[in-house]
């Protein structure tokens, strides 16, 4: 054990490792995705949007040392997943990562919900899409790996998913809740407890990463109205998350410094869960 290396270089390599990152052309997939691209890795971007994919792509694979790559897809339906991971198939033998990062939000009045786009589109691509496409490329995850080395599943949940509020986030304008994305993001936590049941047999680990508020896609209308510093004043450390943030997490959580933990659900808010408990208290 004293000959072990326990270096950082060797415990969090991910060079030349293959990632997927779905809603990698945005946000916190893109911090992802810029994460292991710039530790060596070749990682593969998608989303339905390919100007997106392509602009972002192409800026991460000139800033290297690693690849990015995109692929056009729609994960909110099986069919969807069922394209993506066959197209990934075609390309590679093998995937390390997976990111299932894609995810929809919708905020509405309590009595007005819309039930095609606030509930119907919110849950097929923020619950049904992880399951779906986590299960479609479980045999590339599955090849050649093993309990030292294992490939990893990451679920983008949030803290959204904790949170019994669903009209105070800051996110959706006055008298709007997110009754629908909340609900999503707690199905998460707990689909990420029963994938990684079912596949640490198989040498997989599942883990959720759970952000607070970031600049995201979703986030852009908080940002607006409220300002950096609006958004950030329930949070203790005194500041929203920055992708140096994401890519700890994303190179723990992809490398096999995190070989032994599945199942686990990991907030990144800069402290906001557990000040809300102790201002509870």
């Amino acid at each position: 054990m004293a000959s072990e290396d326990l270096s950082v270089s060797n415990l969090y390599n991910i060079k030349g490792k293959v990632a997927l990152v779905t809603g990698g052309g945005s946000g916190i997939g893109t911090m992802f995705a810029s994460a292991y691209v710039q530790n060596g890795a070749k990682v593969y971007i998608a989303s339905r949007k390919e100007k997106q994919l392509k602009e972002v792509a192409d800026a991460l694979d000139k800033k290297g040392p690693g690849s990015c790559h995109y692929i056009v897809a729609d994960v909110s339906s099986k069919a969807g997943c069922d394209a993506l991971a066959e197209e990934l198939k075609r390309r590679e033998s093998k995937l390390h990562i997976l990111v299932n990062n894609s995810g929809a939000t919708w905020g509405a009045p309590y009595n007005d919900v819309p039930e095609k786009e606030g509930w119907d589109r919110v849950m097929s691509l923020n619950v049904k899409g992880v399951f779906y496409l986590t299960v479609a490329l479980t045999d590339l995850l599955a090849k050649d790996s093993d309990s030292f080395n294992p490939a990893h599943v990451i679920n983008i949940s949030s803290v959204a998913g904790l949170n019994t509020v669903a009209t105070e986030s800051g996110l959706a304008s006055d008298g709007h809740g997110l009754w629908s994305y909340n609900t999503s993001k707690a199905a998460v936590n707990h689909l990420t407890s029963v994938l990684a049941s079912t596949l640490s047999p198989r040498c997989i680990t599942v883990n959720a990463v759970l952000p607070g508020i970031f600049p995201s896609k979703m986030t852009a209308f908080g940002y607006k109205t409220h300002g950096e510093k609006g958004m950030s004043s329930g949070t203790p450390m005194g500041r929203a998350g920055h992708p140096r943030d994401i890519a700890g997490i994303a190179l723990f959580l992809g490398s096999s410094a995190s070989a032994h933990i599945t199942g686990a659900h990991i907030p990144i808010d800069g402290g906001a869960l557990v000040g809300r408990v102790k201002a509870a208290l």
